[in-house]
């Protein structure tokens, strides 16, 4: 196995949107997918743990040392487009508003809506990540994936992976996202296109809290309503443990306003949950993932 190059004890709050993360024992950030999978099979043939992490959006990181090795895909960002028959080939770094933005750039239509969404395609699919009323899985076509235990790299079709609301099975088998093909609706208007997308950016903007490190939305949204109208509703926009904050601008959003702890934020996490299951007697699911944590 050549490529194989990592770093010791790097701080991944760099690495996350939140700026929340202790130490990774190793950590490495590959330029394309074979890079990607020789450092898999190190971590595999030298039995460390591996994780791996995208834009490092919606994620918690806890404020300890992580053992083994953790894989930053943000470097892996090829995205090939055929404009005629509207396929999209992307690796699992490539960041989603930047597919946007080429997506209208080349008259395809259906992806104006991930101009606001701060992930990679790889975190993307494993948390079937949308907005309002559309999610990835619906442009999906294929995923190409490694199994961390066999060590073999193939090509898994849309129709036979369970996708369901804010999840995909990535979260919880030994499969890696390597890249994905996506599909999306050929010969648009490329003016009214890189219109609506600009516009979907400056709503988002508007309404959510650009100004501070986030995650994006903390909580799932229960059937049939909202996590942060029912946070909004019992006051709680503004409240404060220690650096983290519930924000002001979005009751479903929690900002660090300098330096908050991964503690901190999962107290805070916790205390959102008890307030709206007491209130109003629905417990709020967290659309962010924790790694390092002893917590479902």
């Amino acid at each position: 196995m050549n490529n194989i190059n990592f770093e010791k004890k790097i701080l991944l709050s760099k690495y996350t949107t939140i700026k929340v993360g202790g130490f990774a024992e190793y950590f490495s950030k590959p330029n394309n997918k074979g890079e990607f999978i020789n450092l898999i099979k190190w971590s595999h043939f030298n039995n460390q743990e591996c994780r791996i992490i995208g834009a490092g959006s919606n994620l918690l990181i806890n404020n300890i040392f992580l053992k083994g090795l953790t894989i930053c895909t943000k470097t892996m960002r090829s995205i090939k487009i055929n404009s005629n028959t509207g396929i999209v080939e992307a690796e699992a770094g490539a960041l989603l508003p930047t597919i946007s933005n080429m997506l209208a750039k080349n008259g395809l239509q259906g992806g104006e809506w991930t101009v606001g969404i701060p992930g990679t395609v790889g975190g993307a699919i494993c948390m079937n990540a949308g907005s309002g009323k559309f999610s990835l899985d619906q442009n999906l076509l294929s995923v190409q994936v490694i199994n961390t235990k066999t060590l073999e790299t193939y090509e898994i079709q849309k129709k036979d992976i369970d996708f369901q609301y804010r999840y995909s099975p990535f979260q919880q088998n030994n499969l890696i996202i390597i890249s994905a093909k996506l599909l999306f609706e050929p010969k648009g208007n490329i003016q009214k296109l890189l219109e609506t997308t600009k516009n979907n950016l400056k709503k988002k903007k508007e309404t959510q809290p650009y100004d501070l490190p986030s995650f994006g939305s903390v909580f799932k949204n229960p059937i049939n309503n909202y996590a942060g109208k029912l946070i909004e509703e019992l006051g709680l926009k503004g409240f404060k443990i220690g650096d983290a904050e519930i924000s002001t601008k979005h009751g479903n959003f929690i900002v660090n306003n300098s330096s908050a702890n991964s503690q901190e934020i999962l107290d805070l996490i916790t205390v959102i949950q008890q307030k709206v299951l007491q209130k109003k007697g629905i417990f709020l699911q967290p659309e962010v993932r924790m790694m390092g944590f002893d917590y479902p």
